[in-house]
């Protein structure tokens, strides 16, 4: 849900932009939220060049031309006067990324409606970003300062690039976006997947799939190769997904767009879609899993003797 009280945010940072002025990516070191009411007025929302003069000696040494790369990296400080509305581009949504996986905000507290629309797929690599369109010629000028590892071709870098946030444990880099917030305590084991606007609100150990607009609660054990997908919705755009306290997901099994409450487990390969049937055994009746929607302290698993998934009180 979004937060009631007027919320914004600001911060200095750099941005790699390609020579056709195409934004790659936008660092911001040291993000902060603006909540004090009348400081939340005076804001305007935008993105500006920051002179030489504003900026400290760790960052001037980066910006310039990095002519191997066809990349100039330019200081910039971005404001967004209000986090409850859209995205207006790459550096506001770069800050809005780093929000979250700085922990300053939590995932769907902020608006990130069609946010992917203001990227571009871009070659992630050891030496920095580079546009995908010239990256054969950028290659072979690179090569020059060593071996080359392109880790992706995407819209979102992996997150370690840009945040290390404090008491967590990712086994695998590549497997945690930029935008995912990750509690203290969480652990991300190697076959584990964070996507932005995604993540873990206390400890949690995820060795499954978290798409963006997931949040599981504090306990919460996502087991090895299930899944937890918010539904689609326009664009890339997904309707938010929530899991409670202290619950279980089996290996193999998946939440598809249905919430549910604290202390659930969910068997293994057990799929539950909102349409999908399942046996109540506290009624006897069948009914579909979206009728459950949010409920606690319940179990669905396989059974030998049914049809479709049984649902018991846990």
């Amino acid at each position: 849900m979004m937060r009631p009280m007027p919320l914004g945010a600001e911060a200095t940072g750099i941005a790699n932009i390609a020579m056709d002025g195409t934004t790659l990516d936008t660092w911001y070191p040291s993000p902060k939220l603006i909540e004090d009411e009348p400081l939340v007025d005076a804001l305007v929302t935008g993105t500006t060049r920051v002179g030489a003069r504003e900026l400290s000696d760790r960052f001037l040494s980066i910006v310039g031309m990095d002519r191997d790369r066809l990349v100039e990296l330019v200081p910039v400080r971005t404001v967004i006067a209000d986090l409850s509305a859209p995205p207006i581009d790459a550096h506001d949504v770069y800050l809005r990324l780093h929000l979250l996986s700085h922990r300053l905000v939590k995932p769907l507290e902020l608006n990130m409606t069609d946010c992917l629309e203001h990227l571009v797929p871009v070659v992630w690599t050891n030496k920095g970003p580079c546009l995908s369109d010239n990256f054969e010629h950028v290659r072979a000028s690179l090569r020059s300062r060593g071996q080359i590892h392109v880790y992706g071709i995407e819209r979102l870098p992996r997150m370690v690039d840009y945040v290390v946030p404090s008491g967590v444990s990712i086994a695998e880099a590549e497997r945690v976006r930029l935008g995912a917030y990750l509690a203290p305590g969480t652990s991300v084991m190697r076959e584990g997947y964070v996507s932005y606007n995604s993540g873990s609100l206390g400890r949690a150990r995820i060795e499954g799939r978290l798409s963006s607009a997931v949040v599981v609660g504090e306990g919460t054990d996502v087991g090895l190769s299930s899944a937890l997908i918010a539904a689609s919705a326009q664009q890339h755009n997904r309707s938010p997904l929530r899991l409670g306290r202290d619950c279980v997901l089996r290996p193999a099994a998946g939440v598809i767009g249905v919430d549910l409450g604290d202390r659930c487990e969910i068997g293994v390969n057990v799929m539950l879609e909102p349409t999908t049937t399942i046996l109540d055994s506290r009624s006897g009746a069948m009914i579909s899993a979206g009728a459950i929607a949010g409920q606690s302290d319940i179990s669905i698993t396989n059974e030998p003797n049914s049809a479709c998934p049984v649902l018991r009180p846990r």
